[in-house]
């Protein structure tokens, strides 16, 4: 049975209309006029047990308000969706048990104390023995490398050192399930990278599901087996993280050194030169259109070669790729409907 399944869930909010001048103004007491913003839409999903789900799209798209609905915090319009065999809106306190939440923006620890006495409460909240909670803190204080941080008050942690304590904190109850809303977010390159192996770590051990929304694909690329992306509430793509490397990673990059000096107007057939110095070139192809070996029997015929390199875009580049071509999508039905409506 899976952890999550979400079935045409709908979410809107109603904010009143501004209006200008006293008039205005009058009227808007008695009869007031709102707009309504559909932040999710007909949205529809699963997630298996122990599987690690990237949840991601560009501001504003749904995924804040998908897992607020999610951990029971905001009732759906319309819609079912179930978590662990409960219905969060209708049975927050007992899926609360059960899973672990990190909101990125909005700690958990208490600012002026040390995160041990957060610890020590959240045992007190989830009922557990004392002596479990001793030997669960001592586990994650390990795992996360947080020895040395618990006695220190919130306040004088660095932010990773914090986000590390507050995945931590989301932890001491052994959820079977861990919501994870940006939580790398202004975090360095090591503290992402010790907080990305920790979780990965845990889940492997623990068999802990994760649901991660994230804006950095490092994230992505680390964590997550299976990828699913919103727009406007509704989704645009979901499939394994393998599958869209493989789908959407058609363009390469060539880097080439060669023994004498490259001629002017270089060119190989079938990739464009983005770059010639005096000895090397670095150039970009389509497999789509030109196959690699063809490329490289090309280069080849140009010269001696020195030393070659071939990458791929980075996963973040992909994705704003594809939420490139949703927007551009969205735009042209938009405009296919106006035109309609104008004859």
């Amino acid at each position: 049975m899976p952890v999550i399944q979400v079935a045409n869930l709908n979410k809107t909010f109603r904010s009143k209309q501004k209006t200008a001048g006293l008039r205005g103004s009058l009227r808007a007491l008695v009869r007031p006029r709102y707009n309504t913003i559909g932040a999710v839409r007909d949205l529809s999903f699963e997630m298996d047990a122990g599987e690690l789900l990237g949840f991601i799209g560009p501001n504003g798209a749904g995924k804040s308000t998908t897992i607020k609905i999610l951990t029971g915090i905001l009732y759906p319009t319309s819609g079912e969706a179930n978590v662990l065999g409960f219905v969060p809106w209708k049975q927050r306190r007992q899926l609360a048990y059960r899973i672990g939440t990190v909101f990125g923006q909005r700690p958990q620890l208490w600012y002026h104390l040390p995160a041990m006495d957060t610890f020590t409460l959240f045992g007190k909240i989830y009922e557990l023995d004392d002596g479990e909670v001793k030997r669960r803190i001592g586990l994650l204080a390990e795992a996360f490398e947080i020895q040395d941080l618990l006695e220190t008050p919130v306040r004088k942690l660095s932010l990773g050192q914090r986000m590390r304590c507050e995945v931590a904190a989301s932890l001491i109850h052994k959820p079977k399930l861990l919501l994870l809303d940006e939580p790398s977010i202004g975090l360095d390159v090591v503290g992402k990278q010790l907080l990305r192996d920790t979780i990965r770590n845990m889940s492997q051990a623990e068999g802990v599901g994760v649901l991660l929304t994230s804006h950095d694909a490092g994230d992505l690329e680390a964590l997550c087996s299976r990828v699913i992306i919103i727009n406007h509430g509704q989704v645009v793509y979901q499939d394994k993280v393998s599958n869209l490397k493989r789908n959407y990673l058609t363009r390469k990059e060539v880097g080439v050194r060669y023994a004498a000096q490259v001629p002017p107007g270089f060119c190989v057939d079938g990739a464009e030169v983005v770059k010639a110095g005096q000895y090397g070139v670095k150039l970009h192809f389509d497999t789509r259109r030109t196959p690699v070996d063809a490329i490289m029997s090309r280069i080849a015929e140009q010269g001696s070669v020195v030393d070659i390199t071939i990458s791929d875009p980075s996963l973040e580049e992909v994705i704003s790729r594809i939420y490139a071509r949703v927007e551009a999508g969205s735009s042209h039905d938009a405009a296919d409907k106006s035109s309609r409506r104008g004859r």
